[in-house]
């Protein structure tokens, strides 16, 4: 159960401000459909972090206990980092009208996810807990936490929304991560 909360509630923060969410509101806008529009977000979210917990359980299998138990620590506390740096969409990401809502937003998400915050969040969380299936519906609910009310409510949140406030959390909360695995905390319990 650990392993689902803190994989919803940290991916649920780290989403405030980041391109995916900002490309939640572009597509709310452009479509103005938002069924189509988070069911796209939910299909490109499952496959992106299925793949991304997939590779953190192999990673998990091909390092000793002791070295992984750095890297995901160190790799906890850069995301802390990361995550305070802010994103910017590129604007390729919302040019796939041709496709319709549903594929525009399927393969924009899908793209936007490689690489990002929260993929790479994924990958660490699942090689910490060994549970693809409780991390990628962790994650994902995270994903649709942060984007289903930038899809609904747009522009009417975008600008009350105390961002930078909500970066540092989730910075707070990786570094907590970073630490509390770096001093083998959980070990007792197989993390």
């Amino acid at each position: 159960m650990e392993a689902f909360l803190l994989s919803t509630g940290v991916v649920a923060l780290a989403e405030i401000g980041d391109k995916t969410q900002l490309l939640a509101f572009i597509l709310a806008a452009q479509f103005r459909k938002p069924v189509p529009i988070i069911l796209g977000i939910l299909i490109a979210t499952l496959a992106n972090h299925a793949l991304a917990a997939a590779l953190g359980l192999s990673v998990a299998a091909l390092i000793e206990p002791q070295t992984l138990r750095w890297v995901l620590g160190l790799s906890f506390i850069a995301m802390a980092i990361w995550i305070l740096i802010p994103d910017r969409l590129d604007e390729d990401d919302a040019k796939l009208a041709r496709f319709g809502v549903f594929g525009t937003t399927l393969i924009a998400f899908f793209i936007a996810e490689i690489g990002d915050k929260t993929q790479v969040a994924t990958v660490a969380l699942a090689a910490q807990y060994q549970s693809i299936v409780l991390v990628v519906v962790g994650t994902t609910l995270g994903m649709l936490i942060a984007n289903v009310p930038a899809v609904i409510l747009g522009d009417r949140i975008a600008g009350r929304l105390p961002v930078h406030l909500v970066h540092r959390v989730a910075a707070a909360i990786f570094a907590l991560l970073g630490l509390l695995t770096l001093l083998g905390v959980g070990e007792g319990y197989g993390l």
